[in-house]
């Protein structure tokens, strides 16, 4: 069975200003999705589910169906604020969603194999895409998931500071942590983090999480009783969320679950800041100029 790739579309995009999930980048009007998905295509995946708000679906479905047809499968869910709740009464002055970690809970119904989860304005390179498609096929169960990682000098902006995920690995270079640290910026060679954990300053070559993660569909049971967890202390903060890595996390420490770290030698950039917009095209009209992808992905 073919593994799946989940791609999380829903975020509201605060910081960028308008709905960069869909924004075209590429010559032929190609949204940074579009690369992941070819790119998820040609390693082996069989199958792409959009996490959405319902309001875009049929923007979305206009974009994309008429390029995927008969290429991958294809499923929508969207990623409702009262979806799996399951009885509990949320802050009526929620706006927010939940996070990437409910997102992922919002697939479970339609995604039955391992799966790859990505950002849907992150562009992770195609190396990134056969090396987790390996481990999905070859080594994930359900007391083995994955992370593929980045260096964080590769993650930087040049437009504002970044939140990234820092991971530390064990003696047998798998997952130990992941802690989320903000307000992220570079400052000659090395990083500085302003949010009052130590240490303030992390090296170049640190190796972070950019919310690429390979899954076991054991994970949504286990996803779902920690979102029960979580509301019953975080539920009514009308800005809390629930994110991806603090589930590895209790896979870790709670469950004995191993997450192994796959590098990758892939190109990450993405779009955090408006400002962002034109180095992501420049990044991606090189990448077609060395050939690495056709001019116009679905012609």
């Amino acid at each position: 069975m073919k593994p799946s790739l989940l791609i999380l579309a829903a975020g509201m995009a605060t910081r960028y200003g308008s709905m960069k999930q869909i924004e075209a980048f590429g010559p032929e009007g190609e949204t940074i999705m579009d690369f992941s998905i070819y790119d998820a295509i040609r390693a082996g995946f069989g199958k792409v589910v959009f996490v959405i708000r319902e309001e875009f679906a049929e923007q979305f479905k206009s974009i994309f169906e008429p390029k995927l047809n008969g290429k991958i499968e294809t499923e929508y869910v969207y990623q409702h604020l009262d979806a799996h709740l399951n009885g509990y009464e949320r802050n009526p002055e929620r706006a927010k969603p939940w996070g990437t970690a409910h997102a992922v809970l919002c697939a479970r119904d339609v995604i039955n194999e391992p799966y790859a989860v990505i950002n849907a304005d992150d562009f992770y390179g195609y190396d990134a895409f056969v090396k987790a498609y390996d481990f999905l096929t070859n080594g994930c169960n359900s007391t083995n998931y994955a992370i593929v990682g980045y260096e964080l000098s590769q993650t930087l902006s040049d437009h504002g500071t970044v939140n990234r995920g820092v991971c530390s690995t064990d003696e047998d270079g798998n997952l130990d942590s992941v802690v989320e640290r903000l307000n992220i910026a570079k400052s000659n060679n090395h990083v500085t983090c302003e949010d009052g954990l130590i240490p303030e300053t992390l090296p170049l070559n640190t190796i972070v999480s950019m919310n690429f993660w390979c899954f076991d569909t054991s994970s949504f049971e286990y996803t779902a009783s920690l979102f029960h967890d979580f509301l019953q202390v975080h539920g009514q903060e009308p800005k809390s969320e629930f994110f991806i890595p603090l589930v590895a996390d209790k896979f870790i420490r709670e469950n004995g679950g191993k997450v192994e770290v796959i590098p990758t030698s892939a190109l990450w950039f993405g779009v955090t800041y408006k400002e962002d917009a034109p180095a992501v095209k420049k990044s991606i009209d090189t990448l077609l100029e060395k050939g690495e992808y056709p001019a116009g992905l679905w012609k």
